[in-house]
């Protein structure tokens, strides 16, 4: 893959890209706190497609919002069609891995008439929480967006600390991890520090009802393969997910053996489940 950038309102969106102009179009949508490099690994065993992975706002090489902003998954919906608007896309398929699935189940939803196509690896719709819950997140992220003011970026004397923080945070190889942070790092007075915006990690003010997401996931109306590792993820545990990826109208569910970063420790394995979607 290559480095590219594309200017869009919010600024400069940066990202990796590989494969041929005029095959089928996927716009490949990252993790939480990754960047474009989650898709290196895969994308050699995708076939002929045109694969672009942006470092969405906040993340990797890309813009940060501006100062008093918060992140949404709302703005993260407009940015993904901000991309494919620059790309001069009119309709593309999805390939999205866990945030980056919840991401382009949004879009799925609220953009039909553009997604062909959605691949969703690790997550489909939201995290949903209970509406007697809202007060109470509503104060912890307010508490928690107050204190950021105050908080220190940790600085790396050098990147083989960062690797192996990610290696223990995300379960993964050594190769996954500094493809990663490799990426996701930046220079600064004393070594390195993290790239991504410190905002991310905020917790969202307001969630979904579980019956909001079921009806986010019921309004995905095109073609969808979901792919879960096993074992599943605490944040969608069996049986909801495969309960969910039900209510999909023309939805498939494959489960692959693997961590939560299957697509990047697994590569080929979740290239066969995906098989000839993309293109067929």
């Amino acid at each position: 893959m290559h480095g590219f950038s594309l200017q869009v309102p919010g600024g400069r969106i940066a990202g990796l890209r590989s494969g041929t102009a005029g095959a089928p179009r996927v716009l490949a949508l990252h993790g939480w706190l990754d960047n474009a490099a989650s898709f290196v690994p895969l994308a050699p065993h995708l076939g002929d497609v045109e694969l672009v992975a942006p470092d969405l706002p906040g993340h990797g090489q890309s813009f940060h919002l501006a100062p008093g902003a918060d992140y949404s998954f709302a703005g993260a919906v407009h940015a993904v069609l901000d991309v494919a608007d620059a790309l001069e896309w009119e309709t593309f398929t999805l390939l999205g891995h866990s945030m980056g699935a919840g991401i382009a189940s949004r879009v799925a939803a609220g953009c039909p008439e553009r997604v062909e196509r959605l691949v969703a690896i690790e997550a489909l719709g939201a995290l949903p929480d209970l509406a007697e819950r809202t007060a109470a997140r509503l104060r912890e992220a307010v508490v928690a967006r107050r204190a950021l003011r105050d908080k220190q970026l940790r600085v790396f004397a050098d990147p083989a600390p960062a690797v192996r923080a990610r290696m223990a945070a995300n379960a993964l190889g050594e190769a996954s991890a500094r493809l990663l942070v490799e990426r996701g790092l930046k220079e600064v007075e004393g070594g390195f520090t993290w790239s991504s915006d410190p905002r991310l990690t905020l917790p969202t003010m307001v969630r979904m009802t579980p019956e909001q997401v079921d009806d986010l996931v019921a309004g995905i109306t095109c073609r969808t393969r979901v792919i879960y590792a096993d074992p599943p993820q605490p944040y969608l545990p069996e049986p909801e997910r495969s309960r969910r990826a039900r209510l999909l109208p023309r939805g498939e569910l494959v489960v692959v053996p693997g961590g939560h970063h299957l697509h990047m420790e697994r590569p080929a394995d979740v290239a066969a489940a995906i098989g000839d979607f993309l293109v067929s």
